[in-house]
């Protein structure tokens, strides 16, 4: 059963949806229901990790400083 929602929202993030809702053919109040039916669905789902994945977690050790330097020595790199 369908039921009416009233929603206080900006008017620039009210057109912009408009236009997104045209854009991929479907309705705002489809695009609403669908966006909250996804965040409470995820809220609501157990997480369950793989024996396997959690067998491996804590394998790799490094120390916290050496990745920082080297992602820092890669950016200076790639924008200069």
């Amino acid at each position: 059963m369908d039921s009416k929602l009233t929603l206080k929202l900006k008017v620039s993030v009210i057109e912009q949806a408009k236009q997104y809702a045209k854009k991929n053919n479907i309705s705002l109040s489809r695009m609403v229901e669908n966006y909250l039916q996804a965040i409470t669905e995820r809220d609501n789902k157990e997480v369950i990790i793989s024996p396997l994945v959690e067998s491996l977690t804590g394998v790799i050790q490094f120390d916290e400083n050496d990745y920082r330097k080297d992602y820092t020595d890669f950016l200076s790199k790639k924008y200069s």
